[in-house]
């Protein structure tokens, strides 16, 4: 007889039932205070002081962000034998290099996500879609940011001019959405919202 497995030491265990009871976005830690220590162009910096679930407290160097929208543009038919993606090959600092990635950008104020992700596929790509649906958003690293980046395909593409901001160096690929998995399972692609991305639209929205 298989002897019976114990259970996780260390970390309280909860079925899956007791999961879906609880309200979406559940967040048992409450702030008590914020200090703001840094405005940049994008990004504050704060250190929030809060009250943990066990009723402690402890201060938190937190990253706050406007949230962004990124979007898969097809170039074919998603459900094709060998549907094709624009992506963008990007410059950037912080990376050390190239990256591969999908359009993206951060909301402006009062923008929604949609409206962020017809905006971003115009200006980094030139194109307009007739049709963008939501995919899924994604928490990039909550361990130390609220950043939200909220996951688009678009089809049906109109070609026209980019509108590209003066630090932005970019090349346009267009890529069979085979070949950029191929890149992901090598490890050439790094980028993750466009690794979630090209795996989501993989995965749940084309043939």
């Amino acid at each position: 007889m298989t002897p019976a497995k114990k259970p996780l030491s260390g970390a309280p265990v909860v079925t899956s039932s007791e999961l879906q009871g609880r309200a979406r976005g559940y967040r048992p830690a409450e702030m008590l205070q914020s200090e703001e220590l840094h405005r940049g162009k994008i990004i504050t910096l704060n250190r929030d002081s809060v009250r943990l679930p066990d009723g402690t407290a402890a201060d938190m160097d937190i990253l706050r962000h406007p949230g962004a929208s990124a979007v898969v543009p097809f170039l074919s038919g998603p459900m094709g034998d060998e549907p094709q993606v624009l992506l963008l090959r990007q410059y950037r600092y912080a990376a050390g290099g190239y990256l591969y990635e999908i359009p993206a950008g951060r909301l402006d104020e009062g923008e929604t996500p949609m409206q962020c992700a017809v905006r971003e596929l115009k200006e980094e790509t030139g194109c307009t879609a007739d049709h963008i649906e939501p995919m899924t958003s994604i928490l990039t690293t909550p361990g130390f940011t609220d950043e939200v980046i909220h996951l688009f395909m678009a089809t049906g593409l109109t070609h026209g001019e980019p509108n590209r901001e003066a630090d932005e160096f970019v090349e346009i690929v267009i890529m069979r959405l085979s070949e950029a998995l191929e890149r992901i399972s090598s490890g050439e692609m790094t980028d993750s919202k466009t690794i979630l991305a090209l795996l989501f639209a993989a995965g749940f929205k084309t043939g």
